[in-house]
């Protein structure tokens, strides 16, 4: 081989290959750090009453009468049906749920767009269970650089020690959420006296083990990553934010620049943050604020609560991090007056959606009529012709009573003349009307059938109304259905 040859064969030294850049960052372990303020003292109480009416909710009683469940709140499947205090619904009446979770998105629409996300700070399931849990790990492993050191630490038995009896912790309070909403479902006490002697159901035993471990893992491992990667409602909240609503502020005008604080320095020539990083310490998500809005910061107000702290420290006025709104922010930094602006276009459509959605369900459940009617013609067949020449249709008829009382109805027939009925187990052939009687809070289901002569039939579809009497009440409820007979 020539020696030209050879040296085109020869690769040509070039630049080393880089690696390539991860599109992925890697977790990095938030360990939030204690502070005192008002902000925090409005979450614990938060997480005080809500934690409250959840373990509690369950043995609230409520009278509603003989055979009745006494549980206050109460979803029953067996049963199938769902009790809130006064209020029962049944399965039918699911759009009532529907309202429901209506009035819950617009009220937090409202509540939004007037406060920022308050819900996220303050109410979240999520937050709240969050909180509980990073209060066992302070007091089993100490503040933030206590338990940051005891992760660097080399595997000991204190290390051991104080990780088993934080997860051992953490596994009871998941516990006891998991437990404490299957009462839910169920008689409270009749659960929790069959529950620990193996005495209920797999299901029972399977949905306590589901949610056990989902509490523990999102609230327990997960904790900021279920906010900023799981939760879908950071990704549109700002939908609902003006610069008229109140969030978490920086007054950066005011803060930079930044500096850390050398003894006997004016602030004069200076911004007042002394770049402490306090406000990141104590955020549970890791923002630092200083950076403006950030889908991550879910409006706890902890960052406040700790510039304040460091405000006073330093004889600095309050409200370096603040609880503002973005205009009051601009007119601050102008020297102008600052004002709380409630009412504003977005929030009265809020409102006022809100208020008709709610009148709308008070108005349907105080009005709402106790009996329900139900009609099923048969199909197969049709009709069938007698020996007589008359026709008959068979229907199923139902009457669901949601009274606490038996009640007593009569039935008959309009719209065609010389219909007759039969109702099985009930009247003869023959009849014009039959008695009925529905037995308390259930479904009456009656097999009835309608006998109407040939000529009197007008055409293959005819209208016809079944009417129910309330013999108590007199009131009367007619529901339409047709008599099919054949083609003329």
């Amino acid at each position: 081989m020539a020696e030209g040859d050879l040296a085109a064969q020869t690769p040509v030294p070039g630049p080393a290959p880089t690696k390539k850049e991860s599109l992925y960052a890697d977790h990095v372990k938030i360990h939030s750090r204690s502070i005192k303020g008002t902000f925090r003292s409005l979450k614990w109480a938060a997480l005080y009453v809500l934690l409250g009416l959840y373990y509690i909710g369950p043995f609230i009683r409520w009278d509603r009468g003989p055979g009745a469940p006494d549980q206050a709140l109460l979803i029953d499947m067996t049963g199938r049906r769902a009790y809130f205090f006064m209020i029962e619904i049944w399965p039918q009446e699911v759009y009532y749920l529907t309202g429901l979770l209506i009035l819950g998105a617009i009220g937090l629409f409202l509540v939004t767009a007037l406060f920022g996300r308050v819900w996220c700070g303050f109410t979240c399931p999520q937050t709240v269970w969050t909180d509980l849990f990073i209060r066992v790990e302070r007091l089993v492993e100490g503040d933030r650089n206590a338990r940051i050191k005891l992760d660097k630490a080399p595997l000991s038995l204190n290390k051991i020690g104080r990780k088993l009896l934080k997860h051992g912790l953490w596994l009871l309070i998941a516990f006891a959420t998991g437990g404490a909403w299957i009462l839910y479902f169920g008689d409270a006490f009749e659960i929790l006296g069959d529950f620990f002697v193996g005495g209920e159901s797999p299901t029972v035993y399977g949905f306590t083990a589901l949610f056990t471990g989902t509490t523990y893992v999102l609230a327990g491992w997960a904790r900021e990553q279920v906010c900023i990667y799981m939760c879908p409602w950071p990704r549109f909240q700002s939908a609902m934010f003006d610069e008229h609503s109140m969030i978490v502020t920086y007054e950066e005008w005011r803060g930079e620049p930044r500096a850390k604080y050398k003894r006997g320095e004016d602030f004069s020539q200076r911004g007042d943050c002394v770049d402490c990083g306090l406000c990141v310490q104590v955020c549970p998500t890791g923002v630092d604020i200083r950076k403006g809005q950030q889908m991550a910061c879910i409006g706890c107000a902890l960052c406040v609560d700790a510039c304040n702290s460091i405000m006073d420290r330093y004889k600095l006025p309050r409200g370096l991090i603040t609880y503002d709104s973005i205009s009051n922010q601009v007119a601050r930094e102008k020297g102008e007056a600052t004002k709380l602006r409630l009412i504003r276009p977005r929030t009265i459509l809020y409102a006022t959606v809100l208020a008709i959605v709610a009148a709308v369900l008070v108005v349907s459940l105080s009005s709402r009529s106790r009996l329900e009617i139900n009609i099923q013609r048969d199909r197969a067949p049709l009709f069938v012709t007698l020996s007589d020449g008359d026709i008959r249709n068979g229907y199923t008829y139902k009457v669901l009573n949601m009274e606490r009382a038996e009640k007593h109805y009569t039935l008959r027939t309009a719209g065609i003349p010389g219909a007759t009925m039969h109702v099985i187990g009930v009247s003869p052939e023959g009849a014009t009307q039959a008695d009925l009687s529905v037995k308390p809070d259930t479904v009456g289901t009656f097999k009835v059938y309608v006998t109407v002569p040939r000529g009197n039939l007008q055409a293959k579809s005819t209208e016809m109304n079944f009417v129910l009497t309330d013999k108590e009440t007199g009131d009367e409820h007619g529901h339409e259905t047709v008599f099919i007979g054949p083609a003329r």
